[in-house]
């Protein structure tokens, strides 16, 4: 929605290339991220890893 990209806290991250919906949001001012999708079932072994690199990294430096 528009609301979502004029929103000057979120950074869209992914979105659909076959109906342009937003897939994927960073919250600018939290330590937060999200998908639309099943990253674990890309159909490389290695496509989404960054995600869960990602979530780990957020996890291990929370303070």
């Amino acid at each position: 929605p528009e609301s979502v990209k004029l929103n000057p806290n979120i950074e869209v991250t992914h979105v659909n290339l076959n109906d342009n919906s937003i897939e994927g949001i960073r919250l600018k001012n939290k330590k937060a991220f999200s998908v639309q999708y099943h990253p674990e079932a890309t159909p490389g072994p290695h496509d989404s890893r960054y995600l869960f690199d990602t979530f780990v990294d957020l996890m291990e430096n929370n303070s």
